[in-house]
Parts: structure tokens; C-alpha cells; sequence
């Protein structure tokens, strides 16, 4: 790869993981050749996994146990979800599920998922439509078809009260951590969704932002979010406080202002800076050829790659009313799972 002059890495989320390569146009075929290799077989060793495996847990300490906050997936995450799988970090719960995986786990897992029959391949750059095709038949065409396993995941069960975990860390602020249970990436109501979290919290003029850190000054930083996962996702509103501020003011605080979108239509301004916004990332992401096939790829995955031709239109045509529609189903108490994160 580096010869070629190119770059490689990858990624998991909780549902699909994602190899890329970026690398000069002319060298392409060196991505395909190395691509088919590693989706035909590994070089499975009790050597190479050891070595993994103590890279992933350096990771899972870093990440996880050794940084202010570094915890709070492993808190929420089985708070919010009691039977879908989801509510495993993709990484692990906790060190021994890396400690003690086996080659014989990690081989099962391979073949039951490196498929070119469970993939999807984008390519976008200055190439030339048929080569690529011609050159994806020579490399992957010969590959054998795995039995993969359907995607029938258990359906987490309609959250009915409200779930609450309060912890005490030697960390510098208090944080309250609030997720709502929420629809499917491919559920129409995602475009409302993300446009209600970005009402609330794209940017120093959004509503979190000018109410409780700049007016009431009781948080340092307030972010609202949707994770946009395959099945059912969250909504999650979190934020810092300020020192001296007491963690049940800053939680009424917060909930004023979603219970103020619930009953409240938001003005039309207000939903029209947010669009534009998301149309100009949208747009300007294009730009990248990585960001351009990694998109390409999530929505073939999706089901339908044509879908990402028409993502701004679904934003555009989000209405006020949707979104307090949305506010008023989703902000509810016994729709919350709650996070209080105490500094000691």
C-alpha cells in the first residue's frame, strides 16, 4: 500500500464494519487485490491474535478506563437497552470478553461474516466506470459465497418507566447523560429526528446552547445527538455542568427546554438555519472521494444506494409541526434513561 502511494484503515460500529482505502487512481488495482485477499482468508495464528489482542486492550483502557468519562458507553448503553445487542460496546463490556476470545471465535466470526455475499464495495475517484467494474469481476468474482447467518435480531421491548443510574468519578465536572429510545435509520421519521437534536444543539445560536450555557451559565458544554443505527437508536441529550452548580438544577433546566419543544411549534427560522446547515455538510462532504464511497456504501447497505440522492429532499421536506410532533413522543420521563456522572 505504501508503494503505491496509498493509505488504509477501518472501523466498527454496531452494525457494520468498514474497510477503506485511499491511494492514487492509476494504482487502483493494488486496493482490489488486497481487498479480495482479505475477504478470502486470514492469517489466522495464535501469534497474530495474541499480538491483537493486546493492541485491543490498550485501546479498551484508553478509551474506556483511563480518561475522564471514558466510561460512560459501558454505563449507558445497558441502561437504555435490555435485550437488543446493542447494549454491548462494540469493542466489549468489559476486558475479559477481549481476554478471553479464542481463535477458534475470532476464525467462526470471519467465515460467517467475510462474504462477498454479506459486502458491499464503493469505489469514487477519477476512474473509469467499467474498468472498475471489470476489475471488481477479476478480483472478487471468484470468491465463494458464505452461509451468513440472517440479521434477526431480538426487538427491544417499549421502555415504559423511567431508568436512572447515578455514579461518583474522580473527574473535574459533574455530567448528566439523558438517552430517549428512538426509531430506525431507515425509518422516515430519521430526517425529523436528526433536525429536532439539531434545533436543539447544532451550534452557538441553538436552543441548549443560547438557554443554558450562555443565559443560566449552568453548563460548560450541552450536546443532543441521534446514534442513526440499523435497528431501533437513541436520542441523547448531555452536557457539562459548571462547578458549583447543583446536578438537579442543571436536570430541570434540561428538561424545560424539552418539554418547551414538546408543546411548543418551533419557528420556521429556526428549522431553515438547521436545514441549511445539513445541506451545506451534506454538500461539502461530497468533496471528499472517501466520504463519497463511505456514504455510497451505507446507503447500499441501507438497501437502496439511490437513496443518497435524494437525502437532502427528505430534510427540505420536514415540517415545524413534525418536529414538535416528534419532541412531544420522545421527551418523556418514562422515555429517559438518566445518567447523573458525579465529580467527587
Amino acid at each position: 500500500m505504501q508503494r503505491v502511494g496509498g493509505e488504509n484503515n477501518a472501523w466498527t460500529s454496531n452494525d457494520y464494519t468498514n474497510y477503506y482505502v485511499t491511494l492514487p487512481a492509476g494504482n487502483i488495482e493494488t486496493a482490489f487485490w488486497l481487498e479480495s485477499d482479505r475477504m478470502l482468508e486470514l492469517n489466522f495464528t495464535q501469534k497474530n491474535l495474541d499480538v491483537q489482542r493486546k493492541v485491543v486492550i490498550e485501546e479498551f483502557k484508553q478509551r474506556y478506563l483511563n480518561q475522564p468519562y471514558g466510561d460512560i458507553p459501558l454505563l449507558t448503553r445497558p441502561l437504555a437497552y435490555k435485550e437488543h445487542p446493542y447494549r454491548w460496546p462494540t469493542i466489549g463490556k468489559d476486558l475479559a470478553h477481549i481476554e478471553q476470545a479464542t481463535l477458534d471465535d475470532v476464525k467462526n466470526f470471519f467465515y460467517r461474516h467475510y462474504a462477498p455475499n454479506n459486502a458491499v464495495l464503493a469505489v469514487a475517484g477519477n476512474v473509469d466506470p467499467d474498468a472498475v467494474f471489470q476489475l471488481a469481476e477479476k478480483w472478487f468474482g471468484d470468491l465463494p459465497r458464505r452461509d451468513v447467518p440472517v440479521r434477526h435480531l431480538p426487538l427491544e421491548p417499549l421502555q415504559k418507566e423511567a431508568r436512572e443510574l447515578t455514579v461518583e468519578r474522580n473527574v473535574p465536572a459533574h455530567l448528566i447523560h439523558i438517552d430517549f429510545p428512538i426509531g430506525k435509520r431507515t425509518d422516515p421519521d430519521f430526517y425529523i429526528n436528526d433536525l429536532l437534536s439539531d434545533v436543539l444543539s447544532n451550534g452557538p445560536s441553538s436552543r441548549l446552547f443560547q438557554s443554558l450555557i450562555k443565559e443560566q451559565q449552568l453548563f460548560s458544554e450541552v450536546n443532543a445527538f441521534i446514534s442513526g443505527d440499523m435497528d431501533a437508536g437513541l436520542l441523547t441529550v448531555t452536557g457539562r455542568l459548571m462547578p458549583g452548580v447543583e446536578m438537579a438544577e442543571a436536570e430541570a433546566a434540561i428538561w424545560q427546554e424539552l418539554l418547551a419543544m414538546a408543546t411548543t411549534e418551533v419557528e420556521a427560522r429556526e428549522v431553515l438555519k438547521v436545514k441549511n446547515k445539513i445541506e451545506s455538510n451534506l454538500v461539502f462532504s461530497e468533496i471528499s472521494f472517501l466520504n463519497k464511497a463511505m456514504n455510497m456504501a451505507q446507503y447500499e447497505m441501507m438497501g437502496d444506494v439511490n437513496e443518497i440522492n435524494r437525502e437532502i429532499e427528505y430534510y427540505r421536506s420536514v415540517t415545524t409541526a413534525e418536529i414538535q410532533q416528534a419532541a412531544a413522543r420522545i421527551f418523556r420521563k418514562e422515555n429517559s434513561c438518566t445518567l447523573r456522572y458525579l465529580g467527587k
